[in-house]
């Protein structure tokens, strides 16, 4: 079923026609946050904790029920690879990832740093307005790497563990960890049991995408070393891996100093000694990743055909 559902979003992604109707399951999970959010966002400390355990407990039951249902009305072995693909390929952002880093290298190819800038900002949250031609594409690196797990990597994986239900709710918090989960004077204790939970979830996820990302960069064993140092330099104990593992699959430094809003926080580089990125370290990286998604489905294939025997 997983590997089905992710050739299938590999060769169309959501396509636009679809999504200008009736916008995209995340979205729709997205509007159910944001209602509960404004209800229970309010209080003292432990009110908005708990008002935020409420939102969390609320969005992925009902979610998890839905898939369920959903997922007991395929009775036999070819409505569930069929149908369950289908059922699955919307929660998985393989094109859409592709697509996205894409639109950030065309214009830097052609040495249009502006369009560039405005191309990434879509997929990271540091301010890009002053973003030189390597900080974009470092930028857009770093996206790569982490999104190939929260995109890809985490939803296969939970898909094939717990089938329709456990990637329905694995996408449901991580849609709440994106929304709710910041350390922000709104959010920082309304989001901590999403933050804490996505952190959970995906654990063993992220070290998968750093090992298929490993593999995949041509350069396994020294990339390995970088990423053994250097992976917990990083802010995120779960994103600092395939992070690491594309900066040394790259031999380029990423992570570093970047500015949110009116802060600048200083993060620690991942192989901090390498060269900065050209676009030319985006269109490899990109590669790296594509082999990734081969890796994926022939790992997925195997694990299919080993439950069947």
């Amino acid at each position: 079923m997983m590997t089905l559902a992710l050739l299938l979003d590999i060769c169309v992604g959501w396509p636009k026609w679809i999504f200008s109707r009736v916008g995209h399951p995340v979205t729709w999970i997205g509007a159910l946050i944001y209602a509960l959010e404004r209800k229970l966002n309010s209080g003292g400390v432990w009110r908005r904790r708990i008002g935020g355990l409420i939102c969390v407990f609320t969005v992925i039951s009902i979610c998890v029920v839905l898939a369920i249902l959903l997922q007991s009305q395929l009775t036999t072995n070819w409505q569930t690879i069929a149908f369950g693909a289908v059922l699955a390929w919307p929660w998985i952002a393989a094109k859409g990832l592709d697509d996205h880093v894409v639109a950030v290298l065309i214009p830097l190819k052609e040495n249009n740093v502006p369009d560039a800038r405005q191309a990434v900002s879509s997929i990271v949250g540091r301010d890009t307005s002053t973003l030189d031609s390597a900080s974009v594409t470092r930028a857009a690196l770093e996206s790569l790497a982490e999104n190939a797990c929260d995109g890809v990597v985490a939803p296969l994986f939970w898909g094939a563990v717990g089938g329709l239900p456990a990637l329905i709710a694995y996408k449901a918090l991580n849609t709440l960890d994106s929304m709710i989960g910041h350390r922000s004077p709104r959010f920082e204790d309304f989001g901590k049991v999403a933050a804490r939970l996505d952190d959970l979830a995906n654990f063993v996820p992220a070290r998968l995408t750093s090992l298929l990302l490993l593999v995949a960069s041509g350069r396994p064993f020294s990339a390995f070393l970088l990423t053994a140092r250097d992976a917990g330099h990083h802010r995120s104990f779960n994103a600092g891996w395939p992070e690491a593992s594309m900066a040394g699959g790259l031999d380029v430094r990423l992570s570093g100093p970047r500015t949110y809003g009116d802060q600048t926080v200083k993060e620690p580089w991942l192989n901090g000694g390498a060269r900065d990125p050209q676009p030319e370290d985006l269109r490899r990286g990109l590669w790296i990743y594509r082999r990734s998604l081969a890796l994926c489905i022939v790992a997925l294939a195997i694990l299919s055909f080993w439950e069947r025997f």
